[in-house]
C-alpha cells in the first residue's frame, strides 16, 4: 500500500482490532476461517484513507454484526469521496453504496448507469433464472445489451473537437 516499516506497525493494532482478531493475531493464517480471513483481508484494505479502493463481496461475507460494521466503515471511505468499486452480486449492497452501475454478464458489459434502472432489470433477470425461464432470462439480457451504448472516451483536445462540432 506505498507505506512505510513504522506506518505499518503503527496499523496493526488498529487492523486486529477493528476485525476482531486480537486474540489470534499470532496463529498462523491456515488456521483462520473465512470469515476471520475476510475480516482481517477488509479491515486492511480500509486501514489507510485511499483515492480509489475495490471492494470485492466482502460486504457480504462475515455474520451480521461484521456486515453491519463494514457498511459503517464503507460509508466513511464514500463520504470522504474517494472513488470506490463495489464487486457483488448483492443488489441491496450495490443500491445501498452506489451511484452508478455496471453490470458484467460472461466477461461483457451490458449495462451501465442508473443503479436502480439497471437493478430492476438485473433483479428480473435473477428472478427468471431461478424459476427456471432461460428464454425469459436472455431477453432481459438481450434488452440490455440493445439499450446499452459504449462511452465515449476522449483525450482533452479531442473532446474540445467533439463538443465543439455538436454545439
Amino acid at each position: 500500500m506505498g507505506l512505510q516499516k513504522d506506518e505499518v506497525a503503527q496499523l496493526i493494532d488498529p487492523v486486529l482490532e477493528w476485525a476482531e482478531l486480537s486474540d489470534a493475531a499470532n496463529r498462523p493464517m491456515e488456521t483462520y476461517s473465512s470469515g476471520m480471513k475476510s475480516r482481517l483481508k477488509f479491515s486492511i484494505a480500509t486501514a489507510v484513507k485511499r483515492e480509489i479502493l475495490m471492494v470485492d463481496e466482502a460486504l457480504s461475507t462475515g455474520d451480521a454484526t461484521f456486515a453491519e460494521k463494514a457498511r459503517k466503515r464503507m460509508k466513511t471511505f464514500l463520504d470522504d469521496a474517494g472513488t470506490v468499486f463495489i464487486v457483488s452480486h448483492s443488489a441491496s449492497t450495490i443500491q445501498k453504496h452506489c451511484t452508478r452501475v455496471i453490470w458484467l454478464h460472461e466477461g461483457r458489459v451490458i449495462a451501465d448507469g442508473n443503479p436502480k434502472k439497471i437493478l430492476r432489470s438485473y433483479n428480473l433477470w435473477t428472478k427468471r433464472l431461478s424459476v427456471g425461464n432461460e428464454a425469459g432470462a436472455q431477453h432481459v439480457i438481450n434488452t440490455a445489451l440493445r439499450r446499452y451504448s459504449e462511452p465515449q472516451i476522449f483525450l482533452e483536445s479531442e473532446y474540445q473537437a467533439y463538443k465543439n462540432s455538436t454545439s
